[in-house]
């Protein structure tokens, strides 16, 4: 799965290789949440275009989003099968931009964050897929989710999945919902190639959505690593009641 990533480049540099129409400023972000808004791309009449869409996907036919648990990611061996991805499959295809993405690897009841980003310091493009939620009052909601699949090499000594990775040269093919077929679409669903992504380990500071610096992308050193939070102190309890002694006449209250 994916439950965390990054987006690091500089818009500039985005805008150059999605080649879309807007020109959005953002800042760089080192450590991206669902329920967060977050940028992707799209392609509509044959121009990709920029958006902001909220992580974590609503089917259309959602009734209320309250009782609703999001869908942030979507596994490419069944999302022809899934409801709630079927028809996103077919008419919203989106791309994320982004720079990495962290893991968490189990180790006795303890999880270790680790981040995966491409050797070759060049940003890259989740296969994703979008929808249009509107609610009952009319209000509307765009949201999103990253399709994963197999793990390769690397990833795979962490977790056994990960994002499908677009190559700039599938963007256009990804995205034309018009032209390319769902099923057609799916053959880009494929693990990355092994060797092409570094893996280490990076500080616990990651498990708090707050922390959103640089510094989330140190090689781990437990040396600096943050102490754990005290656990909270448990509410003392209340001596019992003592019980009036019964003397057999009985009582109104």
């Amino acid at each position: 799965m994916c439950g965390r990533y990054l987006i690091t480049t500089v818009p500039e540099a985005i805008r150059a290789l999605f080649r879309y129409r807007e020109q959005p400023n953002f800042p760089p972000r080192y450590n991206v949440a669902p329920t967060q808004p977050v940028p992707i791309v799209r392609m509509t009449d044959g121009d990709k275009h920029f958006a902001l869409v909220r992580w974590g996907l609503i089917p259309p036919w959602v009734k209320d989003q309250r009782g609703f648990s999001l869908l942030i990611n979507a596994r490419a061996e069944t999302i022809h099968d899934k409801p709630a991805f079927r028809n996103a499959m077919k008419r919203r295809r989106c791309l994320f931009p982004a720079d990495g993405f962290y893991e968490w690897k189990s180790d006795g009841s303890r999880k270790r964050p680790f981040v995966a980003r491409p050797t070759d310091g060049k940003p890259m493009a989740f296969a994703g897929l979008w929808e249009n939620w509107i609610g009952p009052n009319g209000e509307e909601v765009e949201t999103a989710a990253i399709i994963t699949t197999d793990a390769n090499r690397e990833m795979g000594a962490v977790h056994h999945r990960a994002p499908v990775i677009v190559p700039p040269e599938q963007f256009d093919f990804w995205l034309d919902c018009r032209n390319v077929s769902e099923q057609e679409a799916s053959s880009l669903f494929t693990r990355a190639p092994d060797g092409s992504m570094e893996v280490y380990e990076v500080s616990s500071a990651v498990n708090r959505v707050a922390n959103d610096t640089a510094d989330l992308l140190n090689p781990y050193d437990p040396s600096t690593e943050p102490a754990p939070e005290p656990p909270k102190p448990k509410a003392p309890r209340k001596a019992p009641r003592p019980q009036p002694e019964d003397t057999g006449q009985g009582s109104l209250f």
